[in-house]
């Protein structure tokens, strides 16, 4: 996939390269399964998530923009025809109809719910039993009016915990013009 088909102002340099190598580590190559992408905007770590996963994906995007879930699919029709993929406008801090999951990936999520332990436990019941969560976050706790909720990594151990996970493990790192740097982490379900 060419690296100019991801957005590249929200996440400051990133390109389809860095959301893949972010998420690939928690996600498994050609590891297939039911996914959903919460937060999934125009779907930067949705292509990611379908090029790391593979062509036999299943993924839910969820967001409450319905023109930006339309260019998310124009996109994933464009450069992986064929990926079953189902888009939900819907805001993802509510109680959400969804399957079983094999896997979440939350991106730049968590840091808009004030609770976010709630918010992890129902995302929790979404997931099948060894299930993962992938969190890509501002490693910060300092927030501001686009980030309220900061969450760096290390407050995402609490969290997590908390919520029921099991402790989260770092997958990557990435210099971002917001706030220093991104952190991408996978928690697993018990």
């Amino acid at each position: 996939m060419a690296r100019a088909a991801c957005a590249r102002g929200y996440y400051g340099a990133m390109d389809h390269s860095d959301h893949v190598r972010l998420i690939a580590p928690g996600v498994g190559a050609g590891s297939g399964g039911s996914w959903a992408d919460l937060g999934a905007g125009t779907g930067a770590f949705t292509l990611a998530l379908r090029d790391v996963a593979g062509p036999d994906v299943e993924i839910v995007a969820i967001d409450r923009d319905r023109n930006a879930l339309g260019t998310l699919r124009a996109a994933v029709d464009r450069h992986f025809p064929g990926t079953h993929l189902r888009t939900q406008v819907a805001d993802f801090t509510e109680p959400l109809a969804l399957p079983a999951l094999d896997g979440i990936v939350a991106a730049n999520a968590i840091h808009y719910a004030r609770d976010q332990v709630a918010l992890l436990r129902r995302w929790r019941g979404y997931l099948k039993p060894g299930g993962r969560l992938i969190v890509v976050e501002y490693d910060t706790d300092a927030g501001n009016r686009w980030v309220p909720y900061a969450v760096s990594f290390v407050s995402l151990a609490t969290v997590a915990r908390s919520a029921g996970f099991e402790a989260p493990v770092l997958l990557g790192t990435v210099p971002s013009r917001f706030l220093g740097r991104m952190y991408a982490a996978g928690v697993v379900a018990p």
